[in-house]
């Protein structure tokens, strides 16, 4: 009886995660760049001091979903989207290199080139930091070039090129504060094939009917989860009656 109580308890707990993982993707469905995460379930032996007669429900997040998102023009010169695979270099609040899809830049009072969550952006030498200036263009290699502040519209003057990779995305972990890096922790090799698309955003690659799908689908889990835990605790209430009677 112990098994099945323990079985539906530790099922039900993990639906809960289930559901914080599903809820998760949702509120991200419009965040800029962002990647759904997996879930998947399955069952653990209880490892002890006898035999692992006992098992329990584990969620997992095995992966990323790194499929691309839609690109949606938006006219801002300092939005950029990444064509195919790749991904922008930033500076982690750790100041370790990490990597994301979010193109959607901005440049603060010291000139220093961020992405909307706040992270500085990574060129050749470091964080980017652009001078005064009365145009910014992007071009499809990540190259940044302004047009200084009184000069004609035809001059232009190369600052630095935002550094682009294209890592092997089995390598890349998720951290929690939803940025990749590599498994190793090592910083990954410039790649000059990356190419962008200046103007543009990438769009969020959840599908926001499929996580509901998800979200009901757990509810309901969880909900058979609590019956079996009720069940059992019938089931031991009526061999405990009929120990009593036969006594």
């Amino acid at each position: 009886m112990d098994r099945m109580i323990y079985l539906a308890m530790t099922a039900a707990q993990q639906m809960m995660h289930g559901q914080a993982l599903a809820s998760h993707n949702l509120a991200n469905a419009s965040t800029v760049g962002f990647k759904a995460d997996f879930e998947a379930a399955r069952a653990m032996p209880v490892y002890g001091n006898g035999h692992p007669s006992r098992a329990y429900a584990m969620l997992e997040r095995p992966g990323t979903d790194f499929a691309p998102g839609t690109i949606e023009t938006t006219g801002n010169e300092l939005d950029i989207a990444v064509n195919g695979q790749g991904f922008i270099a930033v500076q982690a609040p750790d100041g370790t290199e990490a990597y994301t899809r979010a193109g959607d830049l901005q440049m603060n009072v010291n000139g220093q080139l961020l992405t909307g969550a706040g992270h500085p952006v990574l060129g050749n030498g470091g964080p980017i930091a652009l001078p005064q200036s009365e145009k910014i263009t992007i071009g499809v290699d990540g190259t940044i070039s302004i047009r200084p502040v009184g000069q004609e519209a035809a001059t232009l003057a190369q600052v630095d090129r935002i550094r682009l990779v294209n890592p092997d995305v089995k390598n890349l972990r998720k951290g929690p504060d939803g940025l990749f890096r590599l498994a190793d922790k090592s910083p990954a090799p410039p790649d000059a094939a990356v190419r962008l698309t200046s103007g543009a955003l990438e769009r969020s690659n959840v599908n926001t009917v499929a996580e509901m799908g998800q979200l009901i689908d757990n509810s309901r889990q969880y909900d058979m989860a609590v019956k079996a835990m009720s069940t059992a605790q019938q089931i031991d209430a009526a061999g405990a009656k009929l120990l009593d009677i036969r006594g």
